[in-house]
């Protein structure tokens, strides 16, 4: 079992409990999924780099990529409905927890001029959005074999009513979220 996972079960529910004076640990919000996603506009003409795309997703979370496809026509972008611009993943249970733990201490850390994340993006219902500009920024990620820099978007789902306790959760992950 994942040592976040554990953190998770005894600090967490305790400090959540008091915090927001829950009557019952059922109450307590929960970490439901992490979704990455990949958008790869340059797909439309070239499809190897949504293959590199995929694989470098891969790699990143542990798990299958899927294939995203555009849902509407759009002329000026010369995209048809069906074409494949991008992937994503939905991770959940172990590989969640893996995955936010090797975020939270390897990745972030390695990002230029960091100074923690914006504490801001948040949708008002718990859950949390966070956009990366280098997939190098993982250590998994071999920096010789990349054929070019692609950001993603890391979506944290959590079981919060508010952006207050979704807050609050990801603090006590370890998010470092800037002053």
């Amino acid at each position: 079992m994942s040592r976040l996972k554990d953190q998770y079960n005894e600090q967490i529910v305790d400090a959540m409990m008091k915090k927001f004076e829950y009557k019952n640990t059922m109450q307590v919000p929960k970490l439901d999924k992490i979704v990455i996603n990949m958008g790869v506009g340059e797909a439309k003409d070239n499809a190897k780099l949504l293959e590199a795309a995929i694989k470098d997703l891969e790699i990143i979370s542990g798990q299958k990529a899927v294939v995203t496809r555009a849902k509407k026509s759009v002329a000026n972008f010369k995209l048809r409905e069906g074409m494949p611009i991008g992937c994503k993943v939905t991770l959940r249970g172990e590989k969640m927890y893996e995955f936010a733990d090797r975020l939270i201490n390897l990745a972030l850390p390695r990002v230029r001029d960091f100074r923690g994340v914006n504490p801001n993006a948040f949708d008002g219902r718990g859950n949390y959005a966070l956009g990366i500009k280098e997939q190098l920024i993982f250590p998994e990620i071999e920096y010789d074999k990349v054929d070019k820099v692609r950001g993603m978007d890391v979506i944290f789902v959590t079981t919060a009513k508010t952006d207050e306790e979704a807050r609050e959760l990801l603090t006590l992950f370890g998010m470092p979220f800037s002053k």
